[in-house]
């Protein structure tokens, strides 16, 4: 492996252990935030109308798609479906050169 193969490695490393680190302290935020409003929504409502809910639930979308980026998480368009589809246009490529 070349220098500059592993310095590439490192940078990947480096920028997913960021997006990792980001995803945690945005889950901390969510938690602390969504029971803050939790306990104001009771607080002001006596669970009435659990408006906070609503809070939740869009934050926690944003939460789970910044997860997913973070941890590599993709069952239909992951690294190995990548690079599957790569060698397969390519032996297609090959296949179609050798019929020319």
């Amino acid at each position: 492996m070349t220098q500059r193969d592993q310095e590439a490695k490192y940078f990947r490393a480096k920028e997913r252990v960021e997006n990792i680190k980001k995803f945690y302290t945005g889950l901390l935020s969510y938690v602390i935030f969504i029971a803050f409003l939790a306990g104001l929504n009771y607080w002001t409502d006596k669970w009435n109308y659990p408006w906070f809910l609503w809070a939740a639930f869009g934050w926690g979308i944003g939460l789970v798609f910044q997860g997913v980026k973070a941890f590599g998480f993709n069952p239909i368009f992951g690294k190995d479906w990548e690079n599957r589809k790569i060698k397969e246009l390519m032996r297609e490529e090959e296949e179609q050169k050798k019929w020319k």
